[in-house]
């Protein structure tokens, strides 16, 4: 390999770059890892557009550390490895969680890493770049994973994306009595969908408004699909539950509509999870919450605890994939990519290759 790759960085809002940049250097205890697809992530585009979760307000609340080589849902094969590196070879299929845990605050101690208090997502922190190259160093803090071969392309890259899915499932407790409710059918909740089902819901209901979404989660296993352009999704969930509303409700579509729709949806006593990350500030009737329902509100950040089970999964077929890569770009089309991702209207998750 030379000494300078291709990647694509992040300088400010509408400011991304695909340039040269040195081929990262690994100490005794990392690996080096040639990139073989990239996902972009719904926050990959909120990011480009300047999404205040991102970039803030100010220097004082700013996340990103700029310029910065994007990119969080990445696999590649192993090309260098440190001499401290043990049980990985040269030429295996590796995948590094989103997150790069300190080790040392007390959320990592007690085993709660992806609360990490540093927050290390690769993709966004200068000692943490991300998948959106050539190369790529998993830190020596990283927390990496095999790739079975038997796995294609297209599964691999829904590896991280699928491990989100499955933590945002199990936060919900979903149980067999539940009706259960997904909210936004990109490839997460398209993963929510086919992992949900495997916990046997009485019924499982998906919500979008592009129709190869919804299709796609009928694939998958969900037993109703509804649009909420053409229909009161509230009012329908209202009649197919006797009047009660669903149990649980996962909001994965980062939208203001989708969260009051939610919280007017969900029954009394019932269980809403909080996926979804949003571009602004949003919205809601608090009240709904405590004084009318008494509802658990649930957080879902990142895939804990979850790739093994994913990459299982999918060996083994109980977790479905067929079609979620809708489109594959290379690297230096990245605009056109990016563009694909958010308006395409055949598009599910979009990757790009070095």
């Amino acid at each position: 390999m030379g000494k300078t790759m291709k990647a694509l960085r992040m300088y400010g809002p509408y400011d991304f770059r695909y340039e040269d940049v040195p081929v990262p250097e690994i100490s005794e205890d990392e690996i080096l890892v040639k990139i073989d697809t990239a996902g972009i992530c719904a926050g990959d585009v909120k990011t480009l557009h300047g999404g205040i979760r991102i970039w803030g307000t100010g220097d004082s609340d700013r996340y990103i550390q700029a310029p910065c080589i994007g990119g969080h849902e990445f696999f590649g094969k192993v090309v260098e490895k440190g001499s401290n590196v043990a049980g990985i070879e040269i030429g295996e299929r590796m995948i590094s969680e989103q997150i790069v845990p300190c080790n040392n605050c007390s959320y990592c101690r007690s085993g709660k890493y992806w609360m990490c208090r540093q927050s290390d997502v690769y993709g966004f922190k200068d000692h943490t770049q991300g998948g959106f190259a050539e190369y790529m160093k998993f830190h020596k803090n990283a927390i990496n994973h095999k790739i079975p071969e038997k796995l294609s392309r297209e599964q691999a890259v829904l590896i991280e994306p699928f491990a989100c899915s499955m933590h945002a499932v199990e936060r919900g407790k979903i149980c067999h009595n539940d009706v259960v409710v997904i909210s936004g059918l990109g490839a997460i909740g398209l993963g929510m969908v086919t992992i949900a089902r495997t916990h046997a819901p009485r019924l499982l209901i998906g919500l979008d408004m592009k129709e190869n979404r919804l299709q796609k989660a009928k694939e998958f296993g969900a037993d109703i699909v509804l649009n909420p352009a053409e229909t009161d999704v509230a009012e329908e969930i209202e009649k197919l539950t006797g009047g009660y509303g669903c149990d649980v409700y996962i909001e994965a579509a980062g939208s203001e509509k989708s969260v009051n729709q939610g919280l007017k949806a969900i029954r009394n006593l019932g269980r809403y999870v909080q996926f979804g990350v949003f571009k602004d500030l949003i919205s809601a009737d608090w009240n709904i919450i405590g004084d009318t329902k008494e509802i658990d509100i649930l957080g879902s950040h990142l895939g804990p605890y979850c790739y093994d089970a994913v990459i299982q999964g999918m060996a083994d077929g109980s977790i479905k994939t067929d079609g979620i890569v809708s489109h594959t770009f290379k690297m230096c089309d990245w605009e056109k990519a990016f563009e694909t991702a958010e308006i395409g209207p055949d598009a599910i998750k979009v990757a790009m290759r070095p």
